[in-house]
């Protein structure tokens, strides 16, 4: 059996059987696997993905579009995947379901079965969107590390550690927050481009 596949159903079961009001549908990542270009890794699914069953689409798949326009990368050449695998909400005061950050509980439950995504997949190297992602890794922020190499240790639960080139940027979202980010995310992108192309 694929052992993605292997993956996804132990995942399952084992978010199953900790659910207490109701299984919330978890999304799993997706892409080519083994040793795709890059693994991107983002923070959890959002409304859109949860429907779809898909990571980044709806605004987060229009913001990975214009993220692959810059690098010159297709889609399908890359596996794109969250650490929290199931969506995080809050109700809002208008009494609306909406998206909230993980909690420290729920990225200390996934961050292990992101590690076992990690070594199944075995990306070239990893690109994380914003501090829940980078922090499965490393203590730094983004704001420390963003627009440059530096490297990952990836430690499976069952198996042994090995480490990965690991390129930090900050999330799309938040350039739409913070207008000031723009310049710097657009600079981030074309070093990221430009350190692949090289390779």
């Amino acid at each position: 059996m694929d052992p993605l596949l292997t993956y996804r159903k132990e995942c399952a079961a084992f978010f199953d059987a900790l659910a207490t009001d109701g299984k919330a549908p978890l999304v799993f990542g997706e892409g080519p696997h083994p040793h795709p270009v890059l693994m991107l890794i983002g923070e959890a699914p959002g409304e859109q993905e949860t429907l779809q069953q898909r990571p980044f689409v709806g605004k987060a798949g229009k913001n990975l579009s214009a993220f692959l326009e810059t690098i010159g990368l297709e889609r399908n050449a890359l596996y794109v995947s969250n650490v929290v695998k199931v969506r995080p909400t809050k109700v809002s005061a208008a009494g609306r379901l909406v998206n909230r950050p993980p909690s420290r509980e729920e990225k200390e439950l996934f961050t292990p079965w992101l590690m076992r995504e990690i070594a199944i997949v075995r990306p070239d190297a990893l690109v994380t969107l914003g501090n829940v992602a980078l922090q499965a890794f490393v203590k730094d922020t983004v704001g420390q590390l963003h627009g440059r190499w530096t490297r990952a240790v990836v430690a499976p639960p069952s198996g042994e550690a090995f480490t990965l080139p690991l390129f930090p940027l900050y999330h799309p979202a938040s350039v739409i927050y913070n207008r000031s980010l723009s310049q710097v995310y657009q600079q981030d992108l074309e070093a990221l481009r430009d350190s692949l192309t090289a390779r």
